[in-house]
């Protein structure tokens, strides 16, 4: 079988899995390519996502490691079986990976939740905003990348206003809501068009004000990915040097966590949505 040259962050998510199901069983690579009848090799490649895996071998994977999780096994089977070609392959080539690998996680989830303590979340943003954002990178991008970038972000919009959105919550500062990326018609339209989206049912939009006291979570910035099971969720983090994407149990259980702490102590939907009115109407 060919090995894919850039497996996607979907197809190495199936081998994690695969190679945690493995280890669980307390088998090596070359015991559990002895009970397959395959090389080690080969089950290097599968749990590094570099070759596909059928569904008859999944199942005989899921057997010789004496997993018993019935629901895992037909979730891990459809994530193999996935040909999904979505729009974001046509930026293949165009944009870093990680552009499209998000956009094919926000595909795949069940729910999605965002935690932005600088920055307006990247589904929500208007054009201009988007823009500005890209606009200011060092180095400077060519102005043909930083359009691709800007129609890249519009287009992950489908998730919250295509025919079967996603429930999509997130939590904003009052520093994202403040902080002008272009000038000030720029932020009022981003402004206005939060109040906008934060009024439909699949949106829950909350702000973290200034004046809360005792507030240390500054460093909960995430994008959490709801999965098909809660051990298959994903958070995804800027990190120093690209996107760092967070899928082990017990971490996931911290942002879990963290999430919630931050989300009880921002403003309810409501006073949320009259803040950001009122910044608006401000500028």
């Amino acid at each position: 079988m060919v090995l894919r040259r850039e497996p996607t962050a979907r197809q190495m998510r199936l081998g994690v899995e695969l190679r945690r199901l493995r280890e669980a069983a307390g088998l090596s690579t070359r015991e559990a390519a002895a009970l397959l009848g395959v090389s080690s090799a080969q089950i290097s490649q599968i749990e590094a996502g570099l070759t596909g895996v059928s569904e008859k071998r999944l199942r005989r994977i899921a057997t010789n490691y004496a997993c018993s999780d019935g629901e895992l096994i037909d979730v891990l089977v459809a994530m193999a079986n996935d040909r999904t070609r979505g729009w974001w392959e046509e930026y293949r080539g165009l944009l870093p990976t990680p552009f499209l690998d998000l956009a094919e996680l926000e595909h795949h989830a069940t729910f999605l939740r965002e935690v932005q303590f600088l920055y307006i979340p990247g589904p929500l943003q208007t054009e201009d905003y988007a823009r500005a954002v890209f606009s200011y990178r060092v180095p400077e991008l060519p102005q043909e990348d930083v359009e691709l970038r800007v129609q890249h972000r519009m287009r992950r919009k489908v998730i919250l206003e295509g025919s079967a959105p996603t429930p999509y919550e997130a939590v904003i500062h009052e520093a994202a809501l403040r902080i002008m990326v272009s000038d000030r018609a720029a932020s009022r339209a981003q402004l206005t068009r939060l109040v906008e989206l934060s009024e439909a049912d699949h949106i829950t939009v909350r702000v973290i004000p200034f004046d809360l006291e005792g507030f240390a979570g500054a460093a909960s910035a995430m994008s959490y990915a709801g999965g098909s099971l809660p051990k298959l969720d994903t958070v995804v983090r800027d990190a120093p040097h690209g996107t760092a994407y967070v899928d082990s149990e017990a971490q996931l259980g911290a942002f879990r966590t963290l999430f919630r702490k931050v989300e009880a102590v921002s403003l309810h939907p409501e006073r949320s949505r009259d803040f950001i009115h009122r910044l608006a109407k401000e500028l």
